[in-house]
């Protein structure tokens, strides 16, 4: 059931954990093959899940996370991923630089520096104004 203002009520989060189970699965699939970039296309696809609860945003970061990592080719990543990606992807690079584990901070920072060249200031500003679609 979705509420009037478009998110899945919290009952089912249990079916969003599900999917992103499934998705995580495909993505160490795709991993093991080294396919990063698609690897994180697969991670990105229906993010945020639409839902305020923090156990499907915390799994689905986890699985976003486990994508980002993998990634070497920054370049060759946005040469692939389509524009419509670019917004979601900036939200899951705050969030990365958020949690202070240096690995972490640094590919984000990497991929930040990259994204914005390619997809200019109103991707940071887009991805800070939107307090609806969190991740």
């Amino acid at each position: 059931m979705a509420s009037t203002e478009g998110f899945v009520e919290a009952d089912n989060a249990e079916a969003i954990i599900t999917r992103i189970e499934h998705k995580s699965r495909k993505i160490e699939s795709l991993l093991k093959q080294s396919k990063p970039v698609e690897a994180l296309k697969t991670a990105l696809e229906g993010s945020p899940p639409k839902t305020r609860d923090e156990r499907c945003k915390s799994a689905n970061w986890i699985v976003v996370h486990r994508a980002l990592m993998a990634i070497k080719d920054v370049e060759g990543l946005l040469s692939s991923l389509d524009a419509e990606y670019y917004d979601i992807l900036m939200k899951y690079l705050y969030r990365g630089l958020s949690t202070g584990d240096r690995p972490t901070c640094d590919q984000c920072l990497r991929i930040h520096e990259k994204l914005t060249e390619r997809a200019g200031l109103g991707c940071i500003l887009r991805c800070l104004a939107d307090t609806v679609n969190t991740v």
